[in-house]
């Protein structure tokens, strides 16, 4: 028989029943016999490696993870996992992705997505799947472009940005999808880079041990239509001053030998970025994923400017338990049984508000 990974919440039934894999796993495991195609040079293959590399860790069978995707690049993703997978339609694997993990908490449910599935046509399912907080884990690629149907602009484009679609320039304002999740009230948000394999891999790790939804932008480069788009955050010298590592309960300091550093004005309350002196090293934020108040995961997460995205924080934004959606539901059904352990839908849908209609 397999063992169980039992996960409880005070309060609540087990979150989930996901059986154990038999002897150790290994990459090589998590790899279909599928071609993997796109484009040469794509940051989603450094986020594939990745994950592939990661789910050893897990200890989970490999029958009961799943990957949903929509429509885009990244949604090719459940081919490429020897894993089970839905490649579903566009914009709807949270709401897909929602069924699945509500009706089988013995699966764990993985959720790939990128800024024109998960922010355009799938932005409405994506929010409620965050409040609802169904226990799923989100991977949002970003590379601020359409690419599966060439380079049309997309939800995350900067203002002005010139594409097939917009040769004069994008006049929408772009969606930042962490301030997005923390407004919708997702317990776990977090950001990384496709090309930096070890802060990617430890999100990933948050991410998975996080019960509930847990969303995580990945900007990912698109080397065919958007190419350098995150150059600032990727070149060695120029990310020293524009990201900012995140790390809890550690002081927001970046920056060359750590010379800068976030601040509260303490005439404001406003979180800035400042070159740190002995004066103001005492108003040096100390990071709090786990703090309930959202309000400054928010304001850290208005730093990057949507433009150059200098000042970009990078890392876990926020990390809260909230009451699980599935645990909720199964609380509810177990309700719904009566005492001969039988349930009865035609009641419970009808209530006792009932009419009779005689012809």
């Amino acid at each position: 028989m397999t063992d169980v990974t039992e996960v409880s919440e005070a309060g609540h039934h087990l979150l989930s029943l996901v059986p154990k894999a038999e002897g150790k796993q290994s990459m090589k495991d998590f790899k279909s016999d599928q071609e993997v195609r796109w484009c040469p040079g794509c940051g989603d293959y450094a986020v594939l490696a990745a994950v592939q590399g990661f789910m050893p860790e897990l200890g989970l069978a490999k029958e009961n993870i799943v990957f949903v995707s929509g429509i885009g690049c990244s949604s090719r993703f459940p081919y490429y996992m020897n894993t089970y997978g839905l490649h579903s339609i566009h914009g709807r694997a949270p709401a897909i992705a929602t069924g699945l993990a509500t009706s089988r908490r013995d699966l764990s449910v993985w959720v790939v997505t990128g800024d024109g599935d998960a922010l355009s046509i799938g932005g409405n399912h994506l929010i409620h799947a965050l409040r609802r907080n169904v226990n799923l884990k989100i991977l949002l690629f970003n590379n601020r472009i359409y690419g599966l149907t060439k380079g049309q602009y997309s939800p995350t484009s900067e203002l002005g940005k010139i594409t097939k679609s917009t040769p004069m320039g994008s006049l929408d304002a772009p969606f930042n999808p962490v301030s997005l999740a923390i407004g919708a009230e997702a317990g776990f948000v977090a950001r990384t880079i496709d090309s930096d394999r070890k802060h990617l891999t430890d999100v990933l790790r948050q991410a998975a041990d996080h019960q509930g939804t847990a969303l995580v932008e990945i900007y990912q480069n698109c080397n065919i239509f958007n190419d350098g788009a995150f150059e600032a955050l990727k070149d060695n010298e120029q990310a020293q001053d524009a990201v900012i590592r995140l790390e809890h309960g550690q002081p927001v300091r970046f920056g060359t030998d750590h010379t800068k550093g976030v601040i509260r004005n303490p005439t404001t309350g406003d979180l800035e970025v400042a070159t740190i002196t002995p004066e103001n090293t005492p108003h040096v934020l100390v990071h709090d994923a786990h703090t309930t108040n959202p309000t400054t995961a928010f304001a850290l997460s208005r730093l990057a400017d949507p433009d150059t995205l200098h000042h970009t924080p990078i890392g876990v934004l926020r990390s809260v338990q909230r009451p699980v959606y599935d645990t909720l539901m199964a609380d509810q059904l177990d309700t719904a049984i009566d005492r001969n352990g039988k349930g009865d839908l035609t009641t419970l849908l009808t209530g006792n508000d009932t009419w009779t209609v005689v012809g």
